[in-house]
């Protein structure tokens, strides 16, 4: 049961069941538009809270280690993008359209917090630089991500500027009044992780749903095969591959010891579920979010399984070498 626990994760699971209930329920149009309020609400909440629980000073102490910070944003913001381009213009035909269209919106997402630190840690890296890292990244993220997305899928129709009028009432505002009432409230919402945790996955859970009944009504469903999913889930291994390869030798490059090394490499290679879904469906409209949703709930999913290989691997070849300078080998 342990093993099992370490490789497929209960939420996850409750991911799955809400797509299935979202695939096999009709839902009418009333209880669709209550379900899509539900998850509106939610997202208000959910970033209120976090910019409640994140320290000003955590923010600010994202900045001082410059190449550190600055390897993994160029890799979630610039590396990442780039390669969705590139994949976004020949696996149309593949893919079909909206499949592809939800792979380049993966690219541009801000890196995960949670499991970017929790493996860092696994690995024995720098765990203070990656809490910066993924904090900074996530900040950035709720301004560089809508204006990444209005830039390159702005010309699909999907998004616009009212998307990212959207996205600034919804995500950035409740954040900036978290951040203002933060030292009042700010400890008694860490005290409280379990709160923050739940309203967290609450809200993935009530996005999913709304979208995934949106486009079952809308009949987005009938176009995706699962020829198309088989193709997906091997496109994600290769951009996984190509990203974990590139945040490892860049980390070398940089001249980043080998904790830094592994921070870079944990947190330059995640994209943020928790931030992914609820961004869709502040952007895109309701059975366009849903297509779109897929590719980053399929990554989601395999960079847990491969990165939680990669820091036990890590830790045990640092544990071997009985030195924290001693480079590990680069992870395959």
């Amino acid at each position: 049961m342990r093993a099992l626990r370490a490789w497929v994760d209960p939420f996850l699971l409750a991911l799955a069941a809400t797509l299935v209930v979202g695939l096999v329920v009709p839902l009418p149009a009333a209880a669709r538009a209550g379900v899509a309020v539900a998850a509106d609400v939610a997202v208000v909440v959910l970033f209120f809270l976090y910019g409640a629980r994140l320290s000003t000073r955590e923010v600010l102490g994202g900045l001082r280690n410059i190449r550190l910070q600055g390897g993994i944003l160029l890799a979630t913001y610039a590396l990442y993008p780039l390669l969705g381009l590139a994949l976004h213009a020949v696996t149309g035909p593949v893919l079909g359209t909206a499949l592809a269209a939800g792979v380049l919106y993966l690219t541009l997402l801000p890196s995960t917090v949670q499991s970017s630190v929790a493996f860092t840690s696994v690995a024995r890296g720098n765990v203070a630089g990656a809490i910066c890292a993924a904090t900074l990244s996530n900040v950035l993220g709720m301004v560089l991500t809508p204006l990444l997305v209005l830039a390159l899928m702005g010309r699909s129709g999907s998004v616009g500027l009212g998307g990212l009028r959207e996205v600034l009432l919804q995500l950035l505002l409740p954040f900036v009044v978290g951040q203002l009432l933060q030292p009042f409230v700010g400890a008694r919402v860490r005290a409280h992780r379990s709160l923050t945790l739940a309203v967290d996955r609450g809200t993935i859970l009530l996005v999913v749903l709304a979208a995934v009944t949106a486009a079952t009504a809308a009949g987005v469903w009938a176009v995706v095969s699962w020829q198309m999913l088989v193709a997906l889930l091997a496109l994600c291994a290769v951009l996984l591959t190509v990203v974990l390869a590139a945040t490892w030798e860049g980390g070398r490059v940089l001249g980043l010891d080998v904790p830094d090394r592994i921070a870079l490499l944990m947190c330059g290679s995640k994209k943020s579920l928790a931030t992914g879904l609820p961004m869709a469906a502040v952007l895109f409209p309701g059975a366009v979010a849903a297509t779109v949703a897929v590719p980053v709930i399929v990554f989601h999913q395999l960079q847990l399984m491969v990165c939680a290989v990669l820091a036990r691997r890590l830790a045990a070849t640092r544990h071997t070498s009985g030195s924290l300078d001693t480079p590990a080998p680069p992870p395959r």
